[in-house]
């Protein structure tokens, strides 16, 4: 880790050695994730969205988001790679990168933990909305895949606001412009505010509404079992893997903007950890990549019917298949 560079200059050798400790510990980790949570990630993920789109008919609601995260894991995925092979995580590291990458790599990393954050709390919200009117179709498929391109496009608005303060961050005090935004504070503190503070006041809301919704007995009940029962197990999961990997990333975040660089400045005591945790929090995050479909897999009853139909249905090839038709005929009724 760079940062050890500084105290061998610096500081006693005790504290060489704990900032030795933690870069050997992180590059552990990265190389464990690399060859492991990675190759499964990419692959779960591009399985749950080749399934889904090949079987567009039996979609529901929260095949949709899932679809969704898949797609944002995705773009951790190509990100992981780059960050964890680097000398910030590894010893044995295989690159360096300059700012640019930096900037584009921190980029797509906020807009995916954006789409992740979000899609998960619309999902609750959906759910709810399923459970307390489930003849007003508001939550539809149709209506969520337009909600999921606005997920996305809003994520890239969002993060341009605190790129503009991570570029000024990175570029020369000559440009007047940017000398004024030379902030990291404030784009931790947007991306805080927007990319957790927001989702989890959401996420809060709608359990609240779903737990209401439960105790209620209600006429309309027997409509909400359209849904399958998995599907609230699945809900309750998800969100609360998302909320443990994501929550220490923002908590750094957190940190960084209460504190600022100025008190790291006058306790580089505390440096080695902050910068051991911080690295930690960021492979927690990737490993949402992973974790998702994983459980989506185990946990969605419907998943396996619908690989065994793309399986089939490539075994057909062009040939028609009399009991895909069949399988079709059902869903649709």
């Amino acid at each position: 880790m760079w940062i050890c560079m500084v105290y061998n200059e610096t500081d006693s050798s005790g504290d060489v050695q704990l900032c030795q400790n933690f870069g050997l510990i992180m590059s552990v980790f990265s190389l464990i994730y690399l060859l492991l949570c990675f190759p499964l990630g990419l692959c779960y993920n591009v399985l749950l969205i080749v399934v889904n789109l090949s079987n567009k008919v039996s979609m529901t609601m929260p095949d949709v988001y899932f679809v969704n995260m898949a797609i944002a894991g995705l773009v951790l995925n190509m990100v992981a790679p780059v960050e964890l092979l680097s000398s910030t995580f590894t010893r044995w590291h295989a690159w360096e990168y300059n700012n640019e990458v930096y900037i584009t790599l921190l980029i797509l990393f906020n807009i995916s933990s954006l789409v992740i954050m979000y899609s998960t709390t619309l999902l609750s919200l959906d759910y709810y909305i399923e459970r307390a009117l489930p003849r007003t179709y508001m939550s539809s498929v149709y209506n969520t895949k337009h909600v999921c391109g606005f997920i996305w496009g809003g994520a890239v608005l969002t993060s341009f606001s605190s790129l503009l303060f991570y570029v000024c961050n990175h570029i020369s005090t000559k440009m007047v412009e940017c000398s004024k935004m030379q902030n990291r504070e404030a784009a931790d503190a947007i991306m805080m505010f927007i990319g957790y503070v927001v989702p989890a006041v959401a996420v809060l809301y709608a359990f609240v509404l779903i737990l209401r919704i439960r105790k209620e007995s209600t006429p309309l009940d027997q409509d909400s079992a359209r849904l399958d029962p998995s599907i609230h197990r699945l809900l309750l999961a998800s969100v609360c893997v998302q909320f443990v990997l994501w929550t220490p990333y923002y908590m750094t975040l957190l940190v960084h903007t209460v504190v600022g660089t100025t008190w790291y400045i006058g306790n580089a005591y505390y440096l080695p950890t902050y910068y051991f945790l911080r690295c930690l929090s960021e492979l927690l995050a990737f490993s949402s990549s992973f974790a998702m479909p994983l459980m989506y897999r185990q946990m969605n009853k419907n998943f396996s019917n619908k690989l065994q139909r793309l399986l089939r249905r490539m075994h057909c090839k062009d040939q028609s298949c009399p009991h895909e038709r069949s399988t079709v005929q059902q869903v649709v009724t």
